[in-house]
């Protein structure tokens, strides 16, 4: 179970989610993706502009089916039925709302891997920590990386399982900035304090906004319209994210 995890919008948390999903069918594997921000929909949306696109022009896409699951009564009932009938599956991949809710907390501890995205700045860092304004130090964890904290505890109550916590820096400049050195640093010591790996993400790219309305990914080379370099560099760029997240009985789906 994949678990996208970060209560700050705008990290690209549910483009990933969908990459993810995506690379892991096209390689074989047996997917489902549970949209847990029945308001958005941006990961239901996403899947369902895929699979109208590929009808429209007759392409034969893989397509992961997809489930939504509204915040209310019943929902963490919902969820785990849910998960219940896909237990078959390779591999559930869950996109989290941008806030705290109930059902976000119930994907959490339930996780084999959380994936946090977040833009290489301290203003998402401080989602997880909190930094020393001059020395730039991490002074202490801050309330998510709390959260994942009783999320493993839950789960290690549970099952004696553990949740493997991955930090995605995502929207990475092209330009080596003192900032970005500093955020490095902090995510660095950070990750040996609270537990986490930290594993380079999708950089800032116009095509990334460009796929949604058709429900591409980069993966779908044949789809893709004016396929050029920046494609290929996005491209390398998703399968190394894959390749970080070390999946059990991983499958090589972007080579």
């Amino acid at each position: 179970m994949i678990v996208l995890g970060n209560e700050k919008g705008g990290s690209g948390k549910s483009t990933t989610a969908v990459h993810i999903a995506v690379a892991l069918a096209q390689g074989g594997a047996a997917v489902g993706v549970i949209d847990l921000d029945a308001r958005q929909r941006t990961v239901a949306r996403y899947l369902e502009n895929r699979a109208a696109f590929a009808a429209k022009r007759g392409l034969d896409l893989v397509q992961p089916e997809v489930a939504v699951i509204a915040d209310g009564d019943g929902d963490l009932a919902a969820l785990s039925a849910q998960c219940t009938a896909w237990v078959q599956k390779d591999y559930i991949v869950i996109d989290t709302p941008g806030r705290d809710s109930p059902l976000g907390r119930a994907a959490l501890a339930n996780a084999d891997t959380l994936v946090t995205p977040m833009n290489d700045s301290f203003v998402d860092f401080d989602l997880i920590g909190q930094v020393d304004p001059e020395t730039f130090k991490v002074l202490r964890p801050s309330f998510y990386a709390e959260l994942v904290w009783q999320s493993r505890q839950k789960r290690a109550r549970a099952d004696g399982g553990t949740v493997d916590w991955v930090v995605l820096r995502n929207r990475l400049s092209t330009l080596e900035a003192r900032n970005m050195k500093r955020v490095a640093g902090a995510l660095d010591e950070l990750a040996k304090r609270v537990g986490f790996r930290v594993i380079p993400g999708l950089s800032e790219r116009v095509i990334f906004r460009e796929l949604f309305p058709r429900g591409l990914t980069l993966l779908d080379t044949p789809a893709l319209e004016d396929f050029s370099v920046s494609h290929i560099a996005a491209r390398l760029e998703l399968r190394a994210l894959v390749a970080g997240l070390k999946l059990p009985a991983q499958v090589a789906a972007v080579a």
